[in-house]
């Protein structure tokens, strides 16, 4: 297979590689047959590992909007930033209506109303970052 010669403490070695397979290598030392085992090779990768922790807050399932329930709170469906928000306490919203815009991984969501009623309160302001199930608008 491969021949090479090795100079240490001023002796010379020449060793021809016979055979590999899978981790042994049967090899000649000057004329000398040997076999060898090789531990597993250790890769090394060129492009880094990204490892992210584990959320602190496990993810809740979406729920349906009950139209009796009393309180609607808006969660952030994602981190991100707020960019701007469309609403103010005490405006009427309606089904579909635009009420706030959510910067994440440089895409623009619109966080749109899935129910109508009032705004009571708003929890954040333009520029915050925010968490996922962060608590944003509620409204009755």
């Amino acid at each position: 297979m491969k021949n090479f010669k090795f100079k240490i403490h001023q002796n010379n070695y020449y060793v021809k590689v016979v055979s590999h397979n899978k981790n042994e290598i049967k090899l000649e030392v000057n004329g000398t047959p040997y076999s060898v085992e090789m531990e597993q090779e250790i890769k090394k990768t060129k492009t880094p590992t990204l490892v992210r922790s584990a959320s602190r807050n496990p993810a809740v399932p979406l729920k349906k909007v009950s139209p009796k329930s009393e309180k609607t709170k808006i969660l952030a469906p994602i981190p991100g930033v707020i960019l701007s928000i469309n609403v103010k306490v005490g405006d009427t919203i309606k089904i579909g209506d635009n009420l706030l815009i959510l910067e994440a991984m440089k895409m623009e969501n619109n966080i749109t109303a899935e129910k109508e009623g009032k705004i009571s309160a708003i929890h954040i302001t333009a520029g915050q970052q925010v968490l996922q199930n962060e608590v944003l608008i509620e409204f009755e």
